[in-house]
């Protein structure tokens, strides 16, 4: 399992990679793996306001859909439109397939977040 040590995790299977005060978020290589083929994603509109613990987009797979919750509260600033027309991207790239930007509205969140060695424990205890 590809867990990259700069980025922080929810509980939730999505990454952040904060740069400044905005916040790239996308679904972990747990996640992809889990869902397995991904054929869609739906996300949000630019200008958007998030909660942290939201659902703020759908991914579906050849097994099911599911949610992702954004691990932190912003304002949506960008998505990344490649998934619309390629969602497999999330399973060949995790981590470089981000769903949207966020700008930051409560920097404390991060601190909730699991680094790469919690998570990585979660997932062997899930």
């Amino acid at each position: 399992m590809n867990i990259p040590a700069d980025l922080k995790y929810s509980r939730e299977h999505e990454w952040v990679r904060l740069e400044g005060v905005e916040a790239s978020i996308g679904i972990t290589d747990h996640a992809q793996h889990a869902l397995g083929d991904i054929v869609f994603v739906e996300l949000p509109e630019v200008g958007e306001e998030v909660g942290a613990g939201e659902a703020f987009a759908v991914v579906e797979s050849v097994k099911a859909a599911s949610d992702v919750y954004s691990p932190v509260s912003g304002k949506i600033t960008k998505v990344n439109e490649r998934l619309f027309t390629s969602p497999e991207l999330v399973n060949s790239d995790p981590y470089g397939s981000w769903f949207v930007v966020v700008s930051i509205s409560d920097p404390g969140e991060l601190d909730t977040l699991l680094s790469a060695e919690e998570y990585e424990q979660y997932c062997k205890e899930a």
